[in-house]
């Protein structure tokens, strides 16, 4: 039996992945009713959105102690935006939690090699939460 069919049967929500030139898995997904891209990060621990889409994404954040690092930078100043929706096509949650961090280094990353630049990064919080599946051989993943 195909991984998909198998998967879908016991519920779970397909979504495509693009693989960037950097590596990296990019998807399209909606906070709060607003559209943006996202990368996929099994490494980052939490989902987070760059301080610049804070508006865009209608956040309503609050400060937060946790100091960010990731991707050469070190030591970063975040906010915290909890209880938000989340969809992806039809699969939709209302209790995403972000935290709002300064995401230009990774943009500046992403625009060296004619990428892009994404609205935020979903990471190992969301993907264990939903007991994500990630097919890299299809470039997709599944979510519950």
């Amino acid at each position: 039996m195909q991984l998909r069919k198998f998967i879908e049967a016991h519920g779970f929500f397909r979504i495509p992945l693009k693989k960037l030139i950097t590596g990296h898995y990019l998807f399209s997904a909606k906070i709060n009713g607003v559209k943006g891209n996202f990368i996929l990060d099994t490494g980052a621990s939490t989902s987070c959105i760059g301080f610049t889409e804070s508006e865009r994404f209608l956040l309503v954040s609050e400060d937060s102690l946790i100091k960010a690092a990731g991707a050469g930078a070190t030591n970063m100043e975040t906010m915290l935006s909890r209880n938000n929706t989340f969809a992806i096509k039809e699969w939709e949650i209302s209790d995403m939690d972000f935290v709002l961090f300064d995401l230009s280094h990774v943009n500046e990353a992403l625009r060296q090699v004619d990428e892009k630049s994404v609205h935020g990064i979903i990471g190992a919080d969301f993907l264990k939460h939903h007991r994500a599946v990630i097919d890299y051989g299809r470039n997709c993943f599944y979510v519950k």
